[in-house]
């Protein structure tokens, strides 16, 4: 079970359609990156990174994407999760505004 941090919590909303994107690494750890269209039609996202136990490691969301559509994002933010998941270490949780 994932311990969401306030990062997840202040940038879900489960009203706007969105795509995922769930992973188990080798490791055990756990990525979750979604991406979705806000009212206004920006691509935002959201990247998480979870231990075996489901304590985040890392959670960043952005407000925008510009220039990207949903599944640039997510391809994007798979491959920004896998590396922060394999640095093995914890960064300060952020919430990018851009």
């Amino acid at each position: 079970m994932r311990i969401r941090g306030d990062v997840f919590w202040s940038w879900a909303d489960p009203t706007l359609h969105q795509r995922s994107h769930e992973e188990t690494l080798s490791d055990g750890s756990f990525i979750d990156v979604q991406v979705r269209l806000s009212p206004t039609g920006a691509t935002q996202m959201f990247i998480g990174v979870y231990a075996s136990s489901g304590a985040a490691i890392h959670e960043e969301a952005f407000d925008s994407r510009p220039g990207e559509s949903m599944t640039r994002a997510l391809a994007w933010g798979v491959g920004r999760a896998r590396r922060v998941a394999a640095e093995g270490t914890a960064i300060v949780p952020i919430k990018a505004a851009k």
